[in-house]
């Protein structure tokens, strides 16, 4: 049997009761720690204290409407964040929300309705953050790439070495060293590797030619 993934959620609500209307919807085997803010700016100081997987806005908020906290949220933090709004006036929300990705939900809530509002939005914020780590790991390589390119020409330029010969150089480097690419190539770049050789280091190493 699969365990169950407990969600940290920020109930951010203008009075007492509608932040324990909320909280009555929510499971505490699937949603755990429920914190609640009372105001904006209370939600904005507990943000900063910690971060939470969700957070639910029921608007309107004793010091702004929540549509500004939302995309606050949005724009500081991971979270994902939810907007529930009167029925009168959800369109108007809605248009504002969507262009930020933020789901908007309709008042008066409905257990089931809620469920899979929420449900779609743990999916949704999980699939973003697969896609953050996805391109984080991109980020990575290539800039692993750039600093090993870098160190590659200075083996060229100023150890007389064939291009194949740097990267075989460095991939053993690597593996005796039991390091990485990246850390041998930085090592490589540092004036004291080269002045072991009695090689100048170049005066601008980025305009060195990159070798793919």
């Amino acid at each position: 049997m699969n365990a169950i993934i407990q969600h940290s959620v920020l109930i951010v609500s203008g009075t007492q009761k509608g932040a324990a209307y909320i909280t009555e919807l929510l499971s505490p085997r699937e949603f755990a720690p429920m914190t609640t803010a009372l105001s904006g700016g209370d939600a904005r100081r507990l943000l900063l204290r910690r971060s939470y997987d969700l957070v639910v806005i029921n608007t309107p908020l004793p010091d702004e409407f929540g549509h500004e906290l939302a995309e606050y949220i949005t724009e500081k933090f991971v979270s994902g964040v939810m907007v529930i709004a009167k029925a009168e006036i959800f369109d108007q929300v809605n248009d504002k929300m969507e262009p930020f990705g933020i789901l908007t939900v309709q008042k008066p809530l409905s257990r089931p309705l809620f469920y899979q509002a929420l449900h779609l939005l743990i999916a949704t914020q999980n699939r973003w953050q697969h896609f953050d780590r996805e391109n984080q790991k991109l980020r990575t390589k290539m800039e692993e790439v750039r600093i090993v390119a870098r160190a590659k020409c200075i083996l060229v330029e100023y150890l007389r070495m064939s291009e194949q010969q740097a990267h075989r150089y460095i991939e053993k480097q690597a593996m005796d060293m039991r390091t990485s690419k990246k850390d041998v190539a930085e090592n490589i770049l540092k004036t004291s590797f080269l002045q072991s050789f009695n090689f100048p280091l170049p005066k601008n190493i980025n305009m060195c030619k990159m070798i793919n």
